[in-house]
Order: C-alpha cells, then structure tokens, then sequence
C-alpha cells in the first residue's frame, strides 16, 4: 500500500517523524468527522480526534550532514534532465 523505503527517505528530508493513519483515506475520514459532528454523533471535536489512530511511524534516522548532501544532488540531478 505504502512505499516503506519512500516513508523512511520522507522522515530522514524532512528531519521529522513520518506516521501512517489507520485509515488511509484521510480525505473521506474527515468528511465523515464534520458530518457526525454536525449530526450530533460525535459531542466535539475532541471525541473525533480520540478516535483517530495510527498504523505506523518512521523516525529520522540520518544525520543532518547527509540530508544536504541528498538535497544538494537532487538538485544537480533535476538540473541535467530538463
């Protein structure tokens, strides 16, 4: 479903924790969250968001040094396609 190798690469850019929902379709979720909230489902905002959960996280694992050398010829690399 996921890439595992892309999630990993995403956290180690960025210098963040990557996390995967349970739910992978975010989009429906949240339209379901605002129309059980609207229909009294669920009692506030709070309620939805306990109900929310995770599947999976990928934590940074490169050092800082690393991450601007793979910015750095990601940029070279697009330079010489176009």
């Amino acid at each position: 479903m996921f890439n595992e190798l892309l999630m990993q690469f995403q956290a180690d850019i960025l210098g963040v924790p990557v996390i995967r929902p349970k739910v992978a379709e975010t989009t429906a979720l949240g339209a379901a969250y605002a129309a059980g909230l609207a229909i009294g489902f669920w009692n506030d905002l709070v309620e939805t968001i306990r109900s929310w959960s995770m599947d999976k996280q990928w934590m940074p694992s490169i050092d800082s040094g690393c991450v601007g050398s793979y910015i750095l010829n990601g940029k070279k690399a697009v330079t010489r396609h176009v």
